[in-house]
């Protein structure tokens, strides 16, 4: 069992509008989940995602292809 803490961070391409989330990726090697949070309301519930399906969210919102199958 692990003590890791997540470290939370938001993208770089975030413009502080306050629709972002967090993501914790330091327990992706311990846990191998990605931690997501609200970034507005830190203290909300916390989504584990796997890390191989987090990875297919970034593939699709880079190609656009998540938007397109929701429109």
């Amino acid at each position: 069992m692990t003590t890791e803490s997540p470290h939370w961070f938001s993208s770089s391409y975030s413009d502080n509008g306050g629709a972002c989330i967090e993501i914790a990726a330091n327990l992706i090697p311990v846990r191998g989940i990605v931690p997501v949070r609200d970034s507005k309301l830190p203290n909300s519930p916390v989504l584990d995602v796997s890390a191989q399906v987090f990875a297919h969210f970034v593939d699709g919102v880079k190609g656009y292809r998540l938007f397109r199958s929701l429109g």
